[in-house]
């Protein structure tokens, strides 16, 4: 039985736990960005994603804001994008990195571990970078993300190719994982000289129940 998409906001559904370590959050960036940069890590990865003005594009995770910046750049002031994190505190500290560089078009979003909080049908692309294996839940959390991807909506992962509690996230948990929710994989590219990997899925018609989802191990 699949539900709805209207369905899947509702409180009181139990989901399973990963069947895997959960990577803590140690820091608000992956690494220096001009070392991300230095290799071309942003570009490679909006030029493959194909990021240009009029898609609105959700920065999951965003930390200190590498990818929400550049996407900002690369959009324009009348962008939109969202930069959500479960940090608090992060987001603060974007804030006022915004305000001091003088970036608009992005709009600050509080998620936890299990909701992004992201608006229904607002994103054409997401991208969750260096994040994944900290999630909380990554079935709920995916999940609840599905409402909030418009038609022809994209999911972008850049990770490692590390077990969870090495900071990273095994290409074939990831399929595994997403798949378990009805999301399939269209593109997979190695980031190299950069860290780790893109791996982009297309979301589901339709969730599946959330008592037939099975934890994938890692």
């Amino acid at each position: 039985m699949a539900w709805p998409l209207r369905l899947c906001a509702e409180e009181g559904l139990r989901f399973p736990s990963p069947d895997r370590p959960v990577a803590a959050i140690l820091s608000s960036a992956y690494a220096e960005e001009k070392d991300r940069d230095k290799k071309g890590e942003a570009k490679r990865v909006m030029d493959r994603l194909v990021i240009k003005p009029g898609l609105r594009v959700a920065d999951i995770g965003t930390g200190q804001g590498y990818y929400a910046v550049r996407l900002a750049r690369r959009l324009g002031a009348a962008a939109t994008i969202y930069a959500q994190d479960v940090e608090e505190k992060f987001l603060k500290s974007l804030e006022a990195r915004l305000k001091r560089e003088d970036i608009k078009g992005i709009k600050l979003v509080l998620g936890t571990g299990r909701d992004p909080k992201l608006p229904p049908d607002s994103i054409d692309v997401a991208i969750l970078a260096h994040v994944y294996h900290e999630i909380e839940n990554p079935y709920e959390f995916m999940y609840r993300l599905r409402p909030s991807l418009a038609a022809n909506a994209r999911v972008a992962v850049i990770d490692n190719n590390n077990p969870t509690e090495r900071h990273g996230t095994p290409l074939a948990l990831l399929r595994c994982e997403l798949g378990t929710l009805g999301y399939r994989q269209v593109d997979f590219t190695l980031l190299t000289p950069a860290d780790g990997y893109l791996a982009v899925f297309v979301p589901p018609d339709a969730l599946p129940a959330v008592e037939s989802i099975k934890p994938c191990k890692q």
